[in-house]
């Protein structure tokens, strides 16, 4: 049986600073909040070595154990939030997948 992975991406924003400012009360822990995830993880993008923009800046990724609890998340209040949220502080442009995960994990 395969995982299902919400995947935010969040595009690079008009202003880093007051992005990281606010990216860990509104929405590392309004993730957090999102119940049934049975794994988390966030990532920050490493800048190019040229100083060129980065095809992202970050990356919040929610682990289920199947594609009905994955739906059955994003319809909670608190995933509203989240994406409420998500939705005023990604000035540069966000994506939210939803994929199979269908590698194991060891």
């Amino acid at each position: 049986m395969s995982e299902t992975k919400i995947t935010v991406v969040y595009d690079n924003p008009t202003d880093p600073e007051a992005f990281e400012t606010a990216y860990g009360e509104e929405q590392l822990e309004a993730a957090r909040k999102i119940p049934g995830h049975t794994r988390f993880e966030a990532s920050k993008v490493w800048p190019k070595e040229d100083g060129s923009p980065t095809p992202a800046y970050r990356m919040i990724d929610l682990y289920y154990p199947d594609y009905d609890a994955a739906c059955l998340a994003v319809t909670t209040p608190e995933a509203g939030a989240f994406f409420q949220a998500m939705g005023q502080l990604s000035t540069g442009g966000v994506r939210v997948l939803m994929s199979d995960v269908d590698v194991p994990r060891d």
